[in-house]
């Protein structure tokens, strides 16, 4: 892969009105594990999580296992509904959505590429069918189906295997073809679940350009939730969720205007609306930072000094 990041989106981003086309607000979600009355309990895979993304911009969300990263994608992708708080996607209240206007949401509003390619394709459809097939579930006319279908599998770049099954695929096609699906009905919002994980290095170029292409040449705004450093590195913001929270963003530009312009990278973390923010764990070890911590207000900043009345070796 380069080591730039994408040019496209942040074209996208620049030429629009600074509006959200994701947006959070203390979103909490709990999950109750077996049953209450014998014992069971309760996890909160969310604890009031922030999270803006604006429209037409490409976004990777990185975070370990058990963060939150797919539970806040389920809920965007209307397959799960919060336990409180808000998630808005284009305008749309996901909590207060009923049953047909949830399913409907997800014919026309969002798009989903998950992992596991079996996940995505029909095994006994062509590309070109399955592609053809979140058409027919919204009513479009068969001619527009089919010229719909190879324009986006001319755009991945798979117009070539368009009578294939998957089963003729590479992991890779299949994937771009997975996209040119999530695609069909024009979709505000992309959502992509490890979409390069089970792929070698120059296969996951190939597939994260396909969703870069998405970005820049629709104006499709895309979130990809990724372990993949080298996915995480190419786009403009990435966000780190921990412990069901936003906690750190990473947001890269050039130093110039030039093609071949210094790449910086800053990283920031979080203050969320009631003023939490977490602390890298690294700093907090290393200055024996625990339990509780003294705030001093400065003229410009903010010291974070570690609790004097305890004994040293607690520190």
């Amino acid at each position: 892969m380069t080591d730039r990041p994408t040019e496209g989106p942040g074209a996208v981003a620049e030429s629009r009105a600074d509006r959200p086309m994701v947006e959070c607000q203390s979103l909490v979600r709990i999950y109750r594990t077996g049953s209450t009355a014998r014992g069971g309990v309760e996890v909160q895979a969310l604890q009031g999580l922030d999270l803006t993304v604006r429209e037409g911009e490409l976004l990777a969300l990185v975070g370990a296992s058990g963060s939150g990263k797919s539970t806040l994608l389920g809920i965007l992708a209307g397959l799960d509904t919060p336990s409180a708080g808000t998630a808005v996607v284009d305008g749309t209240d996901l909590g207060a959505l009923k049953r047909r206007e949830r399913t409907a949401y997800r014919r026309r509003t969002v798009g989903v590429v998950q992992q596991q390619t079996a996940s995505n394709l029909l095994p006994y459809l062509t590309a070109r069918e399955n592609v053809q097939m979140p058409m027919a579930y919204v009513g479009a006319p068969r001619q527009e189906r089919a010229a719909r279908a190879m324009e986006l599998l001319d755009l991945m770049g798979i117009a070539q295997a368009a009578d294939r099954t998957p089963a003729m695929l590479s992991g890779g096609e299949q994937q771009r073809v997975a996209i040119a699906v999530a695609l069909a009905n024009r979709p505000r919002l992309l959502l992509a679940d490890e979409p390069t994980g089970e792929l070698d290095t120059a296969t996951s170029e190939e597939v994260f350009g396909a969703l870069r292409t998405a970005n820049s040449e629709l104006g499709t705004t895309v979130l990809i939730v990724t372990h993949d450093a080298l996915v995480a590195d190419q786009v403009r913001r990435t966000v780190r969720i921990r412990d069901g929270r936003t906690s750190t963003e990473v947001l890269r530009h050039r130093a110039d205007t030039g093609a071949d312009g210094a790449l910086t990278a800053e990283e920031y973390t979080v203050l969320d609306r009631v003023g939490r923010l977490q602390l890298p764990r690294e700093f907090t070890e290393s200055l024996g930072l625990a339990h509780r911590v003294r705030l001093v207000l400065e003229h410009d900043h903010i010291s974070v000094w570690p609790d004097q009345d305890r004994p040293p070796a607690e520190r």
